[in-house]
């Protein structure tokens, strides 16, 4: 059906939704790989039932980052031109990954990122305004830096060049793996261009676990992850004062 060899994968913890976020995706027909982050509801039991996808199976919870990494790995090894990710919570709508397919094959850009907030949110927008003001704060950090002009760093719903992956050295493997991605690619000259999808947060109350559940220690968290990434580059010290010109917080 696609003249290009198209990967979908989908990130895993304990969601009860991926059954019919699958299901969806399915309906593409697409190569599926789902990714499961050491689920302890007896997800991967059934994941491995389904027999129409492939699993990965972390042994213990390894973090976000580390899912997308695998599925960067599994692409890349498996031949294919493009790899899509969507989340399994619910925030993304399977029906949008055809937006994606639109666009392929790509020729203007190397990453192709979803952006909730590429349009102004509307009055029955409900989101976390925790979450908006920090991913705000990160963008314009991440804009500053590099000069994409994204709106929205933290979307997981992407589509990629799988060649363009191979180029790409990550190794964060908790949430802030988005912004190592976004400094890698600026540092090797690669081109984005984002699309607009929607805005959905299903549970409003959902929390981060450990020491990220508090607001300023995940900032402070990704931050680092900016400042660590950019101390090799020849405008360090310029682009450090950026990661610091604004506080929310």
């Amino acid at each position: 059906m696609y003249k290009n060899k198209i990967l979908v994968a989908i990130p895993v913890f304990n969601e009860t939704d991926v059954h019919d976020i699958i299901r969806r995706v399915n309906k593409y027909h697409l190569d599926v790989l789902v990714i499961d982050d050491g689920s302890t509801n007896g997800l991967h039991k059934e994941l491995t039932n389904l027999g129409n996808i492939h699993v990965i199976t972390h042994p213990r919870n390894l973090g976000y980052g580390k899912t997308i990494l695998d599925a960067f790995a599994f692409a890349i090894k498996n031949g294919y031109d493009y790899l899509l990710t969507i989340d399994s919570d619910g925030q993304h709508e399977p029906e949008e990954i055809s937006l994606f397919l639109k666009e392929i094959p790509f020729y203007d850009c190397d990453i192709l990122s979803g952006s909730r907030y590429y349009f102004p949110a509307r009055p029955d927008n409900e989101f976390p305004q925790e979450r908006y003001l920090i991913n705000k704060e990160i963008t314009g950090i991440i804009n500053r830096i590099t000069g994409f002009n994204v709106t929205d760093t933290f979307c997981g719903f992407k589509a990629y060049k799988v060649e363009k992956l191979k180029l790409i050295p990550l190794t964060e493997y908790g949430y802030g793996m988005p912004l190592q991605l976004w400094i890698q690619a600026w540092k090797l000259g690669l081109r984005v261009r984002e699309i607009p999808v929607k805005l959905i947060y299903k549970d409003l109350l959902k929390q981060f676990k450990g020491t990220l559940k508090n607001p300023v220690t995940r900032l402070n968290y990704y931050k680092n992850i900016i400042e660590r990434e950019i101390t090799d580059t020849l405008h360090y010290d310029t682009a450090i004062q950026k990661t610091r010109k604004i506080t929310i917080f």
